[in-house]
């Protein structure tokens, strides 16, 4: 493996790997050499896929964690140290997203998608940024979204919690670049997930969807492993602050349709 790419010797601490997006992040780094710390509420959750990534020679660990829990975070992050010994990579995946008509969100949804996505992405970033600031090395991943910079019906709450992350990435970068460790934000566009996978029961808004991809089709998990490890490796070492869209050009612009 090109040595830019290769994270042998490392540990990735990979949010929210009970299912979706996480356990592909987990996996890709994992196929270039790091060892995976994963989490997620409930930690039985994680014991086939821990046995997949053991699989591929590499260590494991799992640890319960609740974004929305500060308590939770320190005791996940502190377990992780103390079984590594480190942490160089985050990848800060976990999240959530309630989808409702902007007149019919209520306060306890807005707290529930905000308290998640954007109060949990901060405070593991935290919590985790004290041992790479000690150490003088880390890659942070701040997962985020298309709707980072575009707006969407339906997604007001999610559309500003990951817009904050955005904001977040660069604002974590600023403060913590002297201290050689990079955050960066990884914004997917639309992939099938468990959270959206309703939306692609419905064909015709498929179509519709398709039509407005410069590469005519949706996501798949798979193309966001080069984007990860290369945020995760040595090869973005000069890159922090940014958001790399992983969207194929949806928010260029670029296609215009009618439903």
């Amino acid at each position: 493996m090109n040595e830019l790419f290769d994270l042998s010797g490392q540990v990735a601490l990979v949010t929210g790997t009970s299912r979706g997006l996480g356990q592909y992040f987990a996996r890709a780094l994992a196929r270039a050499g790091a060892d995976i710390a994963m989490t997620s509420r409930d930690k039985s959750k994680l014991a086939a896929f821990a046995a997949e990534i053991e699989a591929l020679g590499r260590k494991t660990f799992a640890a319960e964690l609740d974004v929305r829990d500060h308590a939770s975070i320190q005791a996940a992050v502190a377990a992780v140290e103390r079984h590594f010994g480190k942490i160089d990579i985050l990848v800060n995946n976990a999240g959530c997203n309630i989808r409702k008509p902007a007149l019919d969100v209520t306060w306890d949804d807005w707290n529930t998608v905000l308290d998640t996505n954007l109060r949990g992405t901060f405070f593991v970033a935290q919590a985790v940024a004290r041992g790479m600031i000690q150490r003088g090395y880390g890659r942070m991943i701040n997962i985020g979204s298309v709707t980072s910079v575009s707006g969407y019906a339906g997604l007001a709450p999610y559309g500003a919690s990951r817009g904050g992350t955005k904001q977040l990435t660069m604002s974590l970068a600023d403060d913590w670049g002297k201290h050689g460790v990079t955050v960066n934000c990884l914004a997917p566009g639309w992939f099938k997930t468990a959270q959206n996978k309703v939306l692609y029961e419905n064909a015709a808004w498929v179509e519709y969807l398709t039509d407005r991809i410069p590469v005519k089709r949706p996501g798949r998990p798979d193309d966001l492993d080069g984007a990860v490890v290369f945020l995760a490796s040595e090869s973005s070492r000069y890159i922090t602050g940014q958001t790399l869209l992983v969207d194929g050009g949806i928010t260029t612009g670029a296609t215009k349709a009618t439903v």
